[in-house]
């Protein structure tokens, strides 16, 4: 039987232009991630199946590409339900093995914990534009400060990097609090149990409108009355563009639901961070903004950006998840930029990395002896220590077409060695 040439759906081959164009990206994020003091960590792409299984992804544990058992443990006659074949899968996200991290080495870090991760996630969901089966997520998240002074750096921090790779692209930043969207849900009479539902259909108020939220909400079986007021206070929010005038709405009308604290939070963030701001940008408090994973304990926000639908960056805090581990709960807050999107976007505007020192190739002709060959290592080297980005490889058969693929990816200077002699 004849292999299959094509990658698998969902997943891609990176040809050498857009490898350029990531690593290019990744080394701003890299840059200035750290320049801001977080860490760079790594942690394993497999997770036990109980941690990723756990009630913290939402819908993305519905998406788990899982891992049988290996060997003697896999007994396909014996077993009776799923967790008899499977004890591991990809992470879904980089946040859950983040916090497993930081359970099993806390006594090993410094506290408060900045950390960057930088990987691959895996999701079984439906490919489509900016959106595969297999992609890299880039995350800073600040573990161990329940100040809001972590929501405060990790904004600045990822609305600054976004600025430097999309330079052209305007984007906004829609920031919430978990707790307000509980808050509006009880005090519009909504039953506790009812809570998740409605998140769900107000997750989808950009795609159905006002009007779609309250059909599926009535169609959800809550009282027509409830469902109106519920309306009525989003109605009521949406109508507006001041940040100030909505949080104080949501103040008097949550009084003994909502503690004064958690709108007082919201406003120093959004405050602060439009003094302290590097990027032309946006920020804006949405009442309708939800997040779907179910690890979110407080401030939740997320970034859109000119050119693309959805979001291209998002994150939040997790004060939970940590204690899920261990028998300490610790404070913890993250962002994490969608990097295949950022990708998408700048391919589409044939965007251009800035330009890298020369590249020079050395293309010497097959069975030039030792001395011809460690002479060009050695002229390699020297152009190395100017900064040169250097090839020395064969050269092929179709010498002109293999410069013209070597221009390609911006070599620019080219030096051919023979086995009679050394000529350019």
């Amino acid at each position: 039987m004849a292999f299959v040439k094509k990658s698998m759906t969902g997943m891609k081959d990176i040809l050498p232009k857009e490898m350029e164009l990531r690593e290019y990206l990744l080394g701003i994020i890299q840059s200035s991630y750290k320049s801001y003091g977080f860490n760079r960590i790594e942690t394993p792409a497999l997770e036990d199946i109980s941690n990723l299984t756990g009630g913290q992804g939402g819908d993305n544990e519905k998406l788990i590409f899982k891992i049988l058992k290996r060997g003697e443990k896999l007994n396909l006659e014996t077993a009776k339900k799923e967790n008899d074949l499977v004890d591991a899968g990809l992470r879904y996200d980089l946040t859950v093995p983040l916090a497993r991290y930081y359970a099993n080495n806390s006594d090993k870090l410094i506290s408060p914990f900045k950390s960057l991760q930088i990987g691959s996630v895996w999701r079984a969901e439906r490919p489509q534009k900016g959106r595969f089966r297999q992609f890299t997520q880039c995350d800073i998240d600040i573990l161990g400060d329940a100040t809001n002074a972590a929501e405060i750096e990790l904004i600045l921090a990822t609305t600054g990097v976004l600025s430097k790779l999309c330079p052209k692209n305007k984007f906004t930043l829609r920031i919430n609090d978990r707790n307000i969207l509980s808050a509006l849900v009880k005090a519009s009479g909504i039953e506790e149990k009812d809570m998740s539902a409605v998140f769900i259909i107000l997750d989808k108020l950009d795609k159905i409108g006002i009007e779609g939220v309250k059909k599926e909400l009535t169609q959800l079986g809550i009282d027509k009355e409830k469902v109106e007021n519920y309306i009525a206070i989003i109605n009521k929010l949406e109508s507006s563009t001041d940040n100030k005038f909505k949080l104080e709405f949501i103040r008097e009308n949550t009084k003994e639901i909502l503690p004064d604290d958690c709108i007082d939070g919201l406003l120093t963030i959004i405050n602060v961070v439009e003094e302290c701001k590097t990027a032309d940008f946006n920020i804006i408090f949405d009442a309708s903004l939800v997040r779907g994973m179910g690890y979110y304990t407080g401030t939740i926000f997320e970034v859109s950006m000119e050119g693309f639908s959805g979001s291209v960056a998002g994150g939040g805090r997790y004060d939970k998840v940590i204690g899920k581990f261990s028998s300490k709960e610790v404070p913890a807050c993250g962002f994490s930029i969608g990097f295949e999107r950022i990708v998408t976007i700048l391919m589409e505007e044939n965007f251009e990395p800035e330009k890298e020192p020369v590249k020079k190739a050395y293309l010497y002709e097959k069975g030039l002896n030792d001395s011809a060959f460690i002479d060009i290592l050695h002229k390699a080297k020297e152009d190395r220590k100017k900064g040169l980005t250097v090839l020395v490889t064969a050269m092929n058969k179709n010498k002109k077409f293999q410069k013209e693929q070597l221009s390609l990816q911006g070599y620019t200077e080219f030096t051919e060695v023979y086995r009679e002699e050394l000529k350019k």
